[in-house]
Order: C-alpha cells, then sequence, then structure tokens
C-alpha cells in the first residue's frame, strides 16, 4: 500500500469532493450517496443519521485500506455524514483514483457494499407530516410490531 492516500472522515459537515492531483492514475470515480425523497414508501424530509463515532472511523480506515490493496488504489476517501441530511443532500461521497475505470468502479461499489455491512452508523427517516395521515398509529410513533 505505498504511497496511498486513504482519507475517511464521520462529520456533520457538508460533503465537498476535493481536487487531488494523483500521479499515475487513470481514472478518479466519485461516487454520492444522495438522500432519496421517499423512504419505505412514504415521502421523507430528510434522514437523521447517528453513528458510533470512534467505531465507525476504525472500521472505515479498515476498508480504505482493504480496498486500496484489493484493488490497487493510489487515493481512497471515504466521508460519511451525520445528523439531519435533508432530501437532496449528499449523506455519503467515496472517492478512489485508480490506474484504470474498471478497478476504480468496482472500488466504489465494493466500499460502499462493506459499509453498509460493518459501519455502525444508522439512519432514521423523518417522514413528512401529510405521510403520517394514512399511517398507522404504531408507524407514527416509530413502534415496531
Amino acid at each position: 500500500m505505498a504511497n496511498v492516500v486513504c482519507e475517511i472522515s464521520v462529520t456533520q459537515a457538508p460533503l465537498a469532493a476535493q481536487s487531488i492531483d494523483i500521479g499515475g492514475a487513470g481514472a478518479v470515480i466519485d461516487f454520492w450517496g444522495v438522500v432519496r425523497p421517499v423512504e419505505e414508501g412514504r415521502e421523507i424530509e430528510g434522514i437523521d443519521y447517528e453513528a458510533h463515532r470512534e467505531m465507525a472511523e476504525h472500521q472505515l480506515k479498515r476498508i480504505a485500506e482493504q480496498a486500496a490493496d484489493r484493488f490497487d488504489l493510489k487515493l481512497v476517501i471515504v466521508h460519511h455524514r451525520i445528523g439531519f441530511i435533508a432530501v437532496g443532500e449528499a449523506s455519503l461521497l467515496v472517492q478512489v483514483a485508480s490506474l484504470h475505470r474498471g478497478e476504480g468502479f468496482r472500488a466504489s461499489q465494493w466500499i460502499v457494499d462493506e459499509l453498509k455491512k460493518k459501519v455502525p452508523i444508522w439512519k432514521r427517516p423523518r417522514f413528512k407530516v401529510e405521510s403520517h395521515r394514512h399511517a398507522s398509529h404504531a408507524d407514527r410513533v416509530g413502534i415496531t410490531i
């Protein structure tokens, strides 16, 4: 993993892609995970994300390092937001640089899949009020039956 740039963060700040000159890279892939307007078939205002920050950052670092080795990456950046993220805003940025595009695309997908399996970040949709009219009381208060 010589000369690989790995950067991870769990943050409340809005996400921004970085412009980094990566010598030897033939592809730079940016993946943005954006909050969609519908969750569980109902309209939402956004999503509240919570994390065990120390553990989440530890797992993200392991995933980034594994991806760098597995896909021969020159750069791996993984930033995940916590707190309330409104519909249309980014909650996740994965940026990778690789020698060829195929490895970059595969690496990006692998990182997102591993993140969802292993990183202790939880999401709770914030449903729009008008969506509550048709929901049962148990759904409105978040009770699982």
